[in-house]
This record gives C-alpha cells, sequence and structure tokens, in this order.
C-alpha cells in the first residue's frame, strides 16, 4: 500500500511517502502554509500525485506517553484531513523524529536555509519508516 507521512506543523508540514510494498520511504516536499485548509488541499494534490492510499500523522506524544496540546491539534488535523480526501488515516507516535531528522541531517553536514527546508520531510521520512516497521510487527 502507498502511505503518505505526514509530519503536521503551524507553518512547515513535511510529507514523506513510501512505495507500494512499503519498503522504501522517500521524502516529498516541505509544504509552507499556515491556513489549515490550504495545507490540507495541497497535501491531497501530493497524495493524489503520488496515488497514496492512506495517510499516517505524527503524533506528537510527551516523553512520559502522555498527550498535551499540540497532540490534540494534531489529531483535529488527521480528522480532518481524512474527512476531505476520503483515505484511510492513522496517528503514530513521533516521539524523537524531529531530533533523528537532526542528527541526520548534521550526519551530512546540511545547514542553515537548506536544513530548514529539509527537516520536516527528514521527520515524515522517519515517522512513516517507524510506522512501516510496525506494520510489519
Amino acid at each position: 500500500m502507498i502511505i503518505m507521512a505526514v509530519d503536521y506543523g503551524d507553518v512547515r508540514t513535511g510529507l514523506a511517502v513510501c512505495d507500494k510494498n512499503e519498503i522504501l520511504a522517500s521524502p516529498v516536499a516541505v509544504i509552507t502554509e499556515s491556513d489549515r485548509e490550504r495545507l490540507i488541499d495541497k497535501i491531497i494534490d501530493y497524495a493524489r500525485e503520488r496515488r497514496a492510499e492512506a495517510f499516517v500523522v505524527g503524533l506528537p506524544k510527551n516523553m512520559d506517553g502522555s498527550e498535551g496540546f499540540r497532540a490534540e491539534a494534531c489529531r483535529e488535523f488527521a480528522g480532518m484531513l481524512a474527512e476531505k480526501s476520503g483515505l484511510d488515516m492513522q496517528m503514530y507516535d513521533e516521539r524523537l523524529t524531529t531530533v533523528s531528522a537532526h542528527n541526520a541531517l548534521n550526519a551530512t553536514n546540511t545547514r542553515g536555509k537548506k536544513r530548514k527546508a529539509v527537516v520536516d520531510a527528514v521527520s515524515a521520512v522517519m515517522i512513516l519508516e517507524d510506522y512501516m516497521s510496525f506494520r510489519k510487527r
């Protein structure tokens, strides 16, 4: 199944997609959009282009596993995206994905504006990789 991962943010939202066999996750884009309706429309456009069959949206939990206001905002956003797209939707724990993304970008010496432009897509890739591993278990 082709799955699109969404790392939702107030300003920048990262997207990643996997192949039909759920082996390889690849970055798609970072969308800079703060209006939720326009953001959802753009995500749906990318999903159609990539023939995505489902979404997985990162769920930002606190380190103790509890959920705060940010998790609530992501759940609300995911609900709106699912309703408008008609695609299956899953939420997946994204704890430490941004830290891991920054570590990966450090390893490739990606800095400055370029780093800011890609970190959310790298985070979406990490969410998707973790989710695919979970599905295989």
